[in-house]
């Protein structure tokens, strides 16, 4: 009975100290964040749902291409013949559960002009190299591809060196390059898309697009898919952005040949971040950074995707604020790092308070309670109520941008099997959100006093935002990557082309259509 006095003590003192004029700040900052987040949706969603209804007006008008392009007249034979040539460089590493099929969607495009696709592995020993080699030799007679050997990295990350090698390796008469990671799912007319854009307004200088995360089931996957949704405003904005994202980069081929504004040196020399690093160079020299509204793609997450494997991705993603090229980026990223632990603990800390409040009003009854302690406990109920409603437009928000994104995804790629909402448990997405704003002040502390990263088996080492050292143990090392849980290492054997995709796509795709480019 005495514990019970003493916790009801503690309880009352803690709400009346949460409804102090600070507490009360915090509290109502709280619900000031999620209604923000919320209106960022709603004008994501639209920007999202007038792509969808013009893609319903086009087909109704008959154009049954909507999915590829606007205009059915682009698809005329004599305009074919001058879209320019493109070049897709696809930086590997490992072999995992997706990626035959992400692989397939990107070689087969239906971009009429020419277009050419690099896979860069940074050796023959990557389980990466058979599996695309098996594919190439599928396509071969319908796909211009080839598999590019970059060697280890030495003075920057792994993937930057797989796209510089990748550059210098693309045809002489490409006019655009696009960068693209192996774990999302083009759609037939992404690159048609992408490179219309960049024929109609020549000062973009990046055209990006955004990840529509596709969570497995675990807590992890739904902490990737929440970290990621405040960012979907910054790339539904349906043109110009401040956003940039490293899975999905259209660039003047031209820049690259003349390492404009340092474009390849920048990278080169110490570059951790592709994404990060040229929007710094665009940000110094006020260029366009561009992201129309139909580059959303899927991007499945790993179905064994453990908490563990999040939490290294989360410190990648706090490590690369370590990483700049410029007094200016260094700028832009300490304040991004203030801004964003303020806002993620200002995020939690109104939903313990509330927590502590709630406690109070139900053990009231059973304490006896002073007038003090009565008007505590409704003030407190009162900021919990309001931090309630704003939780659940912040949640139908999300859920309605969602819902809209799935939507454009399944439109713009009306082959590939149908993506469903109904997947989504909106429990853990509440459960990840306060998770993942809990765990990232914490992950950017770490990250600025530790300036290392074991990222796949290679650990970096940054020293005034540039790789200085790199450490690779591939004896001692995991055999797996951190979030996707692709196989690293493997010993070099010959495959027998048809039985090896067959195997791959009984495994991992057994109800999956197989496109013929």
């Amino acid at each position: 009975m005495e514990a019970f006095e003493a916790f009801d003590s503690l309880l009352a003192a803690a709400s009346r100290a949460c409804c102090s004029p600070l507490a009360v700040f915090i509290q109502i900052q709280g619900c000031i964040i999620c209604l923000t987040l919320a209106v960022g949706w709603g004008f994501a969603a639209y920007v999202r749902n007038r792509v969808i209804q013009r893609m319903k007006l086009n087909i109704a008008n008959g154009n049954s291409f909507a999915f590829i392009c606007e205009d059915i007249n682009d698809l005329e034979h004599s305009a074919q013949l001058n879209l320019p040539r493109v070049s897709v460089i696809m930086p590997l590493k490992g072999f995992g559960e997706h990626n035959l099929q992400n692989w397939r969607t990107q070689i087969t495009s239906l971009y009429g002009g020419p277009l050419e696709f690099l896979f860069v592995v940074e050796s023959a020993e990557d389980p990466a190299y058979h599996a695309v080699s098996s594919l190439i030799l599928e396509f071969q007679e319908s796909v211009d591809a080839k598999i590019v050997i970059a060697g280890l990295s030495k003075t920057c990350s792994q993937k930057i060196h797989n796209q510089l090698v990748g550059v210098e390796r693309m045809h002489k008469d490409s006019k655009y390059v696009l960068f693209l990671d192996d774990d999302i799912r083009l759609h037939p007319g992404s690159i048609g898309a992408l490179t219309t854009e960049m024929e109609k307004n020549p000062e973009i200088f990046i055209q990006t697009g955004y990840p529509l995360d596709l969570p497995s089931g675990s807590l992890g996957s739904y902490c990737i898919y929440e970290y990621h949704m405040p960012c979907s405003m910054g790339f539904a904005t349906g043109g110009k952005t401040f956003f940039l994202w490293g899975g999905c980069m259209m660039m003047h081929a031209q820049d690259f040949r003349n390492d404009l504004y340092g474009v390849v040196s920048g990278l080169q020399d110490g570059g951790y971040s592709d994404d990060m690093t040229l929007a710094a160079i665009a940000g110094q020299h006020n260029r366009l950074i561009w992201s129309p509204p139909v580059a959303v793609f899927p991007h499945p997450l790993a179905s064994d995707l453990s908490f563990p494997r999040y939490w290294n991705y989360l410190r990648k993603q706090t490590f690369v604020l370590e990483s700049y090229i410029s007094k200016v980026n260094w700028l832009m990223n300490r304040a991004l790092f203030a801004t964003h632990c303020y806002l993620s603990w200002g995020f939690v800390w109104p939903y313990v308070m509330a927590l502590i409040h709630l406690a109070a009003f139900v053990r009231a009854p059973f304490c006896g309670s002073t007038y003090s302690e009565a008007f505590s406990s409704s003030c407190g109920l009162s900021l919990a109520s309001c931090l309630l409603i704003s939780t659940v437009i912040e949640l139908l928000s999300m859920w309605n941008l969602t819902k809209l994104e799935i939507q454009l995804c399944n439109m713009l790629s009306p082959e590939e099997p149908t993506v469903s909402l109904g997947s989504y448990n909106w429990g853990l997405v509440f459960l990840a959100m306060l998770v993942d704003n809990f765990l990232y002040p914490i992950s950017a502390i770490r990250s600025r006093f530790s300036q290392s990263i074991n990222w796949s088996g290679v650990r970096y080492h940054l020293e005034k935002g540039k790789i200085i050292k790199i450490e690779r143990s591939i004896a001692n090392g995991p055999s797996y990557s951190d979030l996707a849980w692709k196989r690293l290492y493997g010993k070099r054997q010959i495959h027998r082309s048809t039985s090896f995709i067959s195997y791959l796509s009984r495994k991992y795709y057994p109800l999956a259509p197989t496109k013929e480019g």
